[in-house]
């Protein structure tokens, strides 16, 4: 897994493309239990190196129950952007990942991961990827029916505190969705 994870910090394949130098940014071993599968970093994620260091990942953090230091163990938890890079920005917020890193990097990782029980997908890129025939007319119907793709997948809208008013017109993602998350995340953790 070193070997992988090391090639992949040294990826410049979508290079030309970026607006910055790269950067990927992910977090993983062999043993980790739970994988979230998110968008791509965002710029403040591009300067630190740390996955989910910025107010998303304080929500998605606060959504699953758990401290930053759980969260941050890979032993627990691999986090795997569909880009491993800041994309750039575009007109409403950042570019959509790199479509060059999921296909050439996910397998790779998954491979090495035994222990692995449940995949969070963080998002419409993850869910499309991931859920490609099974997915839902749109991202809320998909995450609103999140049992049909247990106990593998975990479909999740993004924690951006742009997508409060999603979270405000959808009280059932609080009410009935966040407790067996939580439920599910402690459970495994345990």
């Amino acid at each position: 897994m070193k070997d992988l994870l090391d090639q992949i910090k040294n990826c410049e394949v979508c290079k030309t493309n970026l607006p910055l130098e790269p950067r990927p940014v992910l977090s993983a071993n062999s043993k980790s239990k739970i994988v979230i599968i998110g968008q791509a970093p965002g710029v403040k994620v591009h300067e630190s190196g740390i996955p989910w260091d910025d107010r998303s990942g304080d929500l998605l953090r606060n959504w699953l129950g758990i401290e930053k230091k759980t969260f941050y163990d890979a032993d627990n938890i691999a986090i795997i952007p569909m880009g491993f890079c800041y994309p750039g920005k575009g007109k409403s917020g950042d570019l959509p990942p790199r479509p060059e890193c999921a296909p050439l990097w996910h397998k790779l990782l998954l491979q090495q991961m035994a222990d692995q029980k449940l995949t969070l997908l963080i998002g419409q890129y993850s869910q499309r990827y991931y859920l490609d025939g099974t997915r839902k007319k749109n991202l809320t119907e998909t995450v609103k029916s999140f049992q049909e793709y247990l106990p593998v997948y975990f479909p999740l809208p993004h924690p951006s505190p742009r997508n409060r008013f999603w979270l405000q017109k959808n009280p059932w993602f609080q009410t009935d969705l966040l407790p067996v998350l939580q439920n599910m995340v402690s459970d495994l953790l345990r």
